[in-house]
């Protein structure tokens, strides 16, 4: 038994002594390498940090507000009769294109005819009669009231033959302006009364868009403004216009201010009441300055990027404008000759050299 446990003791004291070798061995090789490194970079020197630089990008920045609106016709109006009538002729087809002037309806005016006719025989018989009181009076066969009432009667006969004439021409309905007729709701033979609904006419070379954008932007928002429009019906196809109408009142429902633009529309493929997205441009700046977002950090409230200068990086306080589809304008801190950092400015100091890689030109 003690021959066991001296024999266990030996054991156990070879396998300390075993780890002590294996542990000062690690050490001291470990401590080598670290001197044999430390060597390497005090002979050589740390490595600048690999960085991404480029140009400054010119162009032209705009900034777009984003609005849904309805397109409507430049004008719009239904055409109805003023005067009832049977129907006696209609001269158009539905959705064809008309001539401001050109004849659409025609009632029947048989008796607006006769109306006429009488209201001139009987101003003929007023003028004659009045013909006659003057020729008295001026003999002194006749009074000045005489001579007064036939004027007068004279006066009412010339105004019964304009009013006959009137409603003889309001038996005509012609088109009011160059538009496109819709669908007629009468037909030929029909009895129509005043203001009841025949055809309607619209004009969509221009076509409107209305369109509305929150109150915050109200001051940004000015006449001559240019927008583009994309419609569901037709897709891959964009349109443009300007502004020309706001309206000054302020939706107070819902915080918003209606604008009214018009779109060249020579090809009639806009109708009125289609839905439209709306990119309202409300500042557009050439020459801009641009670079992208990755290149701008922040220290406290303010800006910079890091301008490449003799192999080292100068940190430059910026000042930005516009941001659009990852790229900012600077509006002041650089020039259009400068090379920028576009990524990797986590790695640098100001003054701290670096080693540039340059970045792919963007693509004109």
């Amino acid at each position: 038994m003690a021959r066991l446990q001296s024999r266990n003791m030996v054991v156990a004291a070879i396998f300390v002594a075993a780890m002590v070798i294996a542990t000062v061995f690690y050490f001291v090789s470990g401590s080598g390498g670290q001197q044999s490194g430390g060597a390497m970079a005090q002979g050589g020197g740390r490595p600048p940090p690999v960085v991404l630089v480029g140009d400054v990008e010119v162009g032209t920045v705009r900034r777009q507000l984003s609005a849904v609106g309805t397109l409507r016709s430049n004008e719009s109006v239904v055409i109805q009769p003023e005067i009832a009538g049977r129907v006696a002729g209609i001269f158009f087809d539905e959705g064809m294109a008309v001539d401001k002037g050109a004849r659409l309806i025609a009632l029947d005016d048989a008796i607006f005819r006769a109306e006429l006719q009488q209201a001139k025989a009987r101003l003929a018989l007023r003028r004659a009669n009045h013909d006659r009181a003057k020729d008295l009076f001026k003999r002194g066969a006749a009074s000045a009231r005489n001579l007064d009432e036939a004027l007068a009667e004279m006066r009412v006969a010339e105004a019964d033959v304009a009013l006959a004439q009137a409603r003889l021409d309001k038996g005509t309905i012609s088109a009011p302006f160059d538009g496109i007729l819709g669908l007629r709701s009468v037909s030929l033979g029909d009895y129509v009364n005043p203001g009841q609904r025949i055809v309607n006419i619209e004009d969509i070379d221009p076509i409107k868009v209305d369109f509305r954008v929150p109150e915050n932007y109200a001051g940004l928002v000015g006449l001559d403004q240019k927008i583009a429009i994309d419609v569901d019906a037709l897709p891959g196809r964009q349109f443009v216009g300007r502004v020309y109408a706001i309206d000054p009142l302020i939706d107070p429902s819902g915080r918003a201010v209606t604008l009214r633009a018009t779109v060249a529309n020579e090809s009639s493929e806009l109708r009125p009441g289609m839905f439209a997205r709306v990119k309202l441009t409300v500042a557009e700046h050439d020459d801009a300055l641009l670079v992208p977002e990755t290149a701008i950090f922040a220290r406290g409230q303010d800006q910079f990027v890091y301008r490449v200068v003799d192999g080292k990086a100068v940190m430059a306080e910026v000042r930005t404008g516009i941001r659009r589809d990852g790229k900012v304008e600077i509006v002041e801190g650089i020039s259009k000759t400068d090379r920028i950092v576009f990524e990797g400015h986590i790695k640098l100091q100001d003054g701290s050299p670096l080693k540039a890689i340059e970045a792919e030109k963007p693509v004109s």
